[in-house]
């Protein structure tokens, strides 16, 4: 399986390498666009959600509050299992 990089022209003159500097340094701001734009989205809460009604958010903090209650119990049961004695 030989995947072979695409082949370019050589660069002969400055104006084709301004160009192409150019060119490669919109693709960089496109994709940290985009990657901002994915992180964003992945670890902040959508504006929509902070203003919800009340029982929304009492269903919230009772669901995150589970989560951590969960977490704890199963952190000390390895704590427990996996100590020294």
């Amino acid at each position: 399986m030989n995947i072979e990089a695409p082949t370019r022209p050589p660069i002969t003159t400055l104006e084709e390498l301004q160009l192409r500097k150019d060119a490669l340094q919109q693709e960089i701001v496109k994709d940290e666009t985009k990657i901002r734009t994915m992180w964003n989205n992945l670890f902040h809460r959508p504006d929509m959600l902070t203003s919800s009604s009340p029982s929304k958010r009492l269903s919230s903090f009772v669901s995150t509050s589970a989560g951590i209650i969960d977490g704890a119990i199963l952190g000390w049961k390895l704590y427990r299992k996996f100590k020294k004695k």
